[in-house]
């Protein structure tokens, strides 16, 4: 992954209308943030959008290709985000509508998450009992 600065100021710009992000390097790229929640990834020039098996197809539809990378044993692995599709390069509006529905998909994916030092109380508890 590669982060470029310009880029991510790019973004800023193309988003705006979602309100404030924050993007922080990771991996050599860059997370996308709203409201404290990732949604998006920024890689070698490339806005990677998260999205559920709905969002998928949508994704799919539009032309955009899945986030992939290959593993040391040679297989090829995927995540679920997918390339913000071309037409939505142009037009912030419809950039933003997709922004949208990839941050309700991460919002939705985080706050069904336990969080770890939660879980380790139960599992203690548990074993107390």
């Amino acid at each position: 992954m590669a982060y470029d600065a310009d880029f991510g100021e790019w973004v800023r710009e193309h988003f705006q209308a979602l309100g404030r992000l924050e993007i922080k390097r990771m991996f050599g790229g860059a997370g996308v943030y709203a409201s404290g929640v990732i949604f998006a990834l920024l890689d070698d020039g490339v806005v990677w959008l998260k999205g559920d098996e709905a969002l998928g197809e949508a994704f799919e539809a539009a032309g955009s290709r899945p986030f992939t990378f290959p593993t040391k044993d040679g297989r090829t692995m995927s995540m679920s985000y997918w390339t913000l599709p071309e037409t939505a390069l142009d037009d912030p509006d419809e950039a933003v509508d997709w922004a949208r529905r990839s941050l309700a998909v991460a919002v939705r994916k985080a706050s069904g998450k336990t969080p770890k030092s939660a879980t380790s109380s139960a599992r203690r508890s548990e074993r107390r009992a």
